[in-house]
């Protein structure tokens, strides 16, 4: 892959050139667009971790958004800063290492654009509606499983918010026209972080770009315009590995700091888990076990600090001062995993998280781990998530079954008319552009899109008072 493809100032949907007043450079015009759209503005009303909280201090989609992009930004200039300075490659120079920086700004913005209400729990409960649901839903007198091909199938019960990403970014954003918000394709194969359709997902192949799907049938064309352009084709976009990591930084220090401020996890629990010895036994050397237990040291540092200080509560000042240490530690383990395996990435044959790759792989480890132990499986965690699972199961009953018989001329009830004038104009209009000319099993597909893109566009409050107004709950 080259630089002077992969930066691709193309934008999907559209031939327009920028009027000549404009200074901007293309990916600083993408910024704009984005933080100008409605779909990000509802981020701030989507889960992080803590489905419908009350606390203006836990993340929200908005806000974890926001420091990935900052993330990102920072990793994309200390990796072409080294590479530059070093002369990894004759072909990144300044112009090279700016377009990126702006490129991963905008990325870390729209990277989880497409998920549903009520965080990555949302997008279980939406796959698991599907595997439960798909060979009871009848068009035609037939069962839509045996209507819909495999990959249409799949992509329903691998539901995937990266690949509702792309849907909506391209599709969905209906201001001006159905090619939603005409962002650059560079960026646009930033945010794909699997090039892998739904037939092809494969969890074991030991590629991490097989993970998940990256794309629905119904943007195949899409991606393969994008990535071709750009030179990825099947491969990951290099930028994805910054993005992917800033991420994982941002979420795995941001998940300890709201569970200690939401009382799941105090300083004392953090410290005795984190010199846990199955975290000691992934070191290999001496020097990088050392390494990691001279963070641990860190944090009793903080806390000493604080009592010294007469702080109020000194278990939460010393993990969040600590936890911006941590980020420190990470950011640097990404960017000499990024530079490390340089040429590999930029062939397309590195298969791995960059995290996973370097020193700071049990750090983070034990971070996710402490997260999901004591704040994913805490009573509050959980009752959330029992009441998310019966807001979004219960509209996926009503909407799916209004929309099965919906522009086919088949016989619709007087309830599912009222349900389906409820969708969004804009989704509905993106599903008559984009099933025009297309066959009967096609169009159900879509309908079924239809459906899931409502629904992901939902904030959470937005669902819990659906939920509500359709059960005549006050």
């Amino acid at each position: 892959m080259e630089w002077s493809k992969l930066l691709s100032e193309k934008r999907y949907g559209t031939t327009t050139a920028k009027g000549r007043s404009d200074l901007r450079t293309e990916f600083q015009r993408d910024y704009h667009r984005i933080i100008g759209s409605a779909s990000f503005r509802r981020l701030q009303d989507k889960t992080q971790v803590f489905p419908l909280d009350k606390s203006d201090f836990v993340r929200t989609r908005l806000t974890h958004s926001l420091e990935v992009s900052s993330f990102a930004k920072s990793l994309g200039q200390s990796c072409f800063s080294y590479i530059i300075d070093k002369k990894l490659d004759p072909d990144v120079n300044d112009e090279v290492k700016n377009a990126a920086c702006n490129i991963l700004e905008c990325a870390g913005l729209i990277h989880d654009i497409g998920n549903p209400p009520f965080g990555h729990f949302g997008e279980k409960v939406i796959r698991a509606w599907f595997e439960n649901n798909i060979d009871t839903i009848k068009f035609n007198d037939c069962e839509i499983s045996s209507v819909l091909t495999d990959q249409m199938k799949k992509d329903l019960l691998n539901f995937e918010g990266n690949a509702q990403a792309l849907r909506l970014l391209t599709k969905l954003h209906y201001l001006v026209d159905e090619n939603g918000m005409h962002l650059t394709y560079a960026l646009l194969n930033t945010i794909i972080k699997y090039p892998v359709s739904s037939i092809y997902i494969n969890d074991n192949s030991g590629n991490v770009k097989d993970k998940k799907m990256g794309y629905y049938l119904a943007e195949q064309d899409i991606f393969r315009e994008v990535s071709t352009e750009t030179g990825a084709c099947d491969c990951r976009y290099p930028l994805t590995y910054l993005l992917e990591a800033a991420d994982d930084i941002a979420y795995k220090t941001a998940d300890i700091e709201d569970a200690v401020k939401k009382g799941c996890l105090t300083y004392e629990i953090l410290l005795n888990e984190l010199e846990n010895n199955k975290y000691y036994d992934m070191y290999e050397s001496k020097e990088d076990l050392a390494e990691y237990k001279e963070i641990i040291e860190k944090l009793k540092e903080k806390y000493f600090a604080a009592l010294k200080r007469k702080i109020v509560n000194p278990g939460l000042n010393a993990v969040q001062n600590w936890l911006i240490h941590v980020q420190g530690k990470l950011l640097s383990c990404a960017r000499y995993a990024f530079t490390k395996n340089y040429t590999e990435i930029m062939s397309g044959e590195f298969k791995h998280e960059l995290l996973d790759v370097s020193i700071g792989a049990p750090l983070a480890k034990a971070l996710g781990d402490i997260a999901f132990k004591y704040a994913f499986c805490s009573a509050p965690i959980l009752k959330l998530e029992i009441a998310a699972e019966t807001i979004i199961n219960f509209l996926l009953d009503k909407f799916v079954k209004a929309a099965v018989n919906y522009d086919t001329g088949n016989k619709i009830t007087a309830l599912d008319k009222k349900l389906m004038s409820i969708i969004s104009e804009n989704y509905k209009q993106s599903y008559i552009i984009h099933s025009e000319g297309k066959n009967a099993e096609e169009k159900l597909y879509l309908r079924m899109l239809l459906v899931t893109d409502f629904i992901c566009g939902m904030t959470d409050s937005y669902a819990k008072e659906l939920y509500q107004e359709l059960n005549g709950i006050k």
